[in-house]
This record gives C-alpha cells, structure tokens and sequence, in this order.
C-alpha cells in the first residue's frame, strides 16, 4: 500500500488529537499541527502502525500555514487529505460582551481554517484530487444561548465548506464539512451546563474516521442530536425561540 499523508490541524488535544491517533493506528502518515510543542512532542513519541511527525503552527499566522504545508509536502510527501480542526470555544453573553473574544474566536476558528485552505489548494487542484474536511459544529445550524460568537464563526464554515465545494468538485477535490455535537474535550469540560448526547472524544473520533472514508458532503455525530438540531433550525422563529428558552432557562 502506497503511503497515505494526513495533515490534522488541532492535533494536540480533543478531536484532532483523537483523529491523528486513530489514523496513525491505521498505518497513516500524520502531519500534526497545534501551538502547543510538548504536546505535539508527546503525541509523535506514541508508539502507531504509521507516525505522527509534528509540525508546530499558530492558524492565525497566514505565512507560517503556507510554510508548514510546504514543509509537509517536501518532508512527508503529497498530502491527500487536510482535517482542519483548530478551534476555540468563547462563551458570549451579552451582560459580559467581549469584542476582542468574539475576535479571537474569528482569528482562531474562522481565519484560521482561511489561511490552511489557502495553503493548501495549489498543490491539491494541481494534483486534481484530495480530500478537504472543514470542521466546524451543529452550533452553527442556529444561534443557541450564549454561543454567539463560537456558533457564528461555525455556521460561516459550514457556509464556506458548502460554497467551496461547487468549485473543488470541478477538481476531483472530496469537500467535507465536520459537525459534531458535544464531545467531552477540555473546551466542553468547562461547560457549566447538560451537554446531551455527550460523546467520548475517542467515539468522535471514529465516526470522524469513518465518514473520511466516505463521499457525504457533511459528516455528523451523534446523529440522533444533529437530527433534533436540525429538526429545530426549520421551525418559525416564535416557536423556536419559545422551546430554546423553556428547555435550557436562559
């Protein structure tokens, strides 16, 4: 089998760690990037089928993306698929409204998978193939209590993810658009509130793994919560804002 390279953004905790484990678990190669050095230090150690090689990165430096993607290509090789998950989670409220949260949330969670896209693209439309998988959340199918930031910057992946697609189908590019629910992580640990259908990050993990493997343009898990979400995102505005308040007290 010849060589598979992975490039997971987000890769030193949550998710994108979980991913970049199961991957390497299954003989891939995995560019690992996150800000943090020791805990990408700490993943590539791990003993894997494959290897995790990592690639130290800020999501918020446009440069640095098209350096460390260039390094990839030119140390790993060709790179089939790109996992942007880099991501941060602000609560928004309006008795605490914070422009410069709400701006890091945009830097880190929207910008940031601009500027890996752009990294990116060249080299996979030259090669006219690849796989693309834009992370973002089932926050952003509507606005929920206190993630006006957070599910902002989600629901203009999911836009973007979906409008980019018309073009990188022309190319032979797979599009993907990641939406999970809650997934126990360091950022939902802080949660002070249910978190239904919470997943374990390993669970998430394979389902995100598993919907790599496939050609659906969004992968989603748990499927059950998604439904409900989007079951939510179509009803009028009075009786969805209704439901909301009486089913979370805010």
């Amino acid at each position: 089998m010849s060589q598979r390279i992975v490039w997971i953004t987000g890769a030193s905790s949550g998710i994108g760690q979980a991913l970049a484990r199961r991957m390497a678990a299954d003989g891939w190669t995995v560019a690992a990037s996150a800000r943090s050095v020791d805990a990408l230090n700490a993943l590539a150690a791990e003993p894997t089928a494959g290897s995790i090689r990592p690639y130290p990165l800020d999501v918020t430096d446009h440069a640095a993306c098209r350096t460390t993607a260039k390094a990839i290509e030119h140390d790993l090789g060709a790179i089939d698929t790109v996992v942007l998950a880099a991501g941060l989670h602000i609560p928004t409220v309006a008795k605490a409204f914070d422009v410069s949260g709400i701006r890091s949330l945009v830097d880190i969670n929207l910008m940031g998978v601009v500027h890996c896209v752009d990294a990116v693209l060249p080299a996979l439309i030259d090669r006219g193939g690849g796989r693309l998988a834009i992370v973002a959340s089932v926050a952003g199918y509507r606005g929920l209590p206190s993630a006006a930031g957070y599910g902002a910057t989600k629901a203009a992946l999911i836009n973007f993810a979906e409008a980019l697609k018309f073009d990188l189908d022309h190319h032979g590019i797979t599009t993907q658009v990641v939406c999970p629910g809650f997934v126990r992580t360091p950022l939902t640990d802080r949660n002070p509130f249910p978190m239904p259908f919470l997943m374990e990050v390993e669970d998430a993990a394979e389902r995100l793994y598993r919907g790599l493997q496939g050609a659906s343009f969004e992968i989603t898990f748990p499927r059950r919560f998604a439904l409900i979400l989007k079951f939510l995102g179509i009803l009028p505005d009075r009786l969805y804002f209704w439901l909301m308040h009486k089913g979370t007290g805010m």
